[in-house]
């Protein structure tokens, strides 16, 4: 193994959620609350990775922190009925690392009772450890605290361990920690996200097949 624990972010890392789940939700959420208004794909992914969500609803579609609590309310409840699929090749990536006695953790913004669900429904195996949404505010991601906990509990270097992420707060947990980031550029094709996660990110994966290319060389 090159990396003996791999450290997954879960939404459009391994499963595509953005295009399937959130923004068909987000559309719903307008179409009833906000019903002269919209956002397109491009533009969901755009603004989750800057300035996030939050800074963009409010200041995109005025949201106040009220509304906030509904909108977040009427999402968990859209993804308590839609799961959605991973991404071709991720559930081999994990099988074989697992296979090979290597560690496989998730780091997430999404809710772990969602996230063992997603696991369980694509057939991936079950991880180690998963940090998620339940864990306090002050300790999420890019918090490094998730990471530096892993490597406590299963007595890691940082050398032992790859994080592999679509978005800039998984990097910034990795750099503080001293581990190597790979970027999962499969989510999208939007150049500004690709050129900046090219230019911090350790590596950068434009396919799955990449990332699994590199894993076994």
């Amino acid at each position: 193994m090159k990396y003996k624990c791999l450290v997954f972010d879960h939404d459009d890392t391994t499963v595509k959620s953005t295009e399937t789940i959130h923004h068909p939700c987000f559309q719903k959420y307008l179409s009833i609350y906000h019903p002269d208004q919209t956002c397109s794909l491009e533009k969901y992914f755009c603004n989750v990775f800057h300035p996030g969500l939050i800074p963009f609803f409010k200041e995109e579609y005025g949201m106040t922190d009220e509304e906030r609590k509904r909108e977040s309310a009427f999402w968990l409840a859209y993804v308590e009925e839609h799961i959605p699929g991973a991404y071709e090749g991720i559930r081999e990536i994990m099988l074989r690392h697992k296979a090979e006695g290597g560690l496989l953790c998730v780091i997430s913004h999404s809710l772990e009772k969602n996230i063992l669900r997603d696991y369980q429904a694509n057939g991936l195996p079950e991880p180690d450890v998963v940090y998620g949404w339940s864990q306090p505010e002050a300790l999420r991601k890019p918090n490094p605290y998730p990471l530096r906990q892993i490597m406590l509990n299963f007595d890691l270097k940082p050398e032992e361990i790859l994080m592999i992420d679509d978005l800039k707060p998984g990097l910034v947990m990795a750099k503080a920690c001293g581990v190597d980031f790979a970027a999962a550029g499969w989510a999208n094709d939007i150049a500004q996200i690709e050129l900046a996660m090219r230019e911090n990110a350790d590596f950068y994966f434009k396919t799955v097949g990449e990332l699994d290319r590199f894993l076994n060389t």
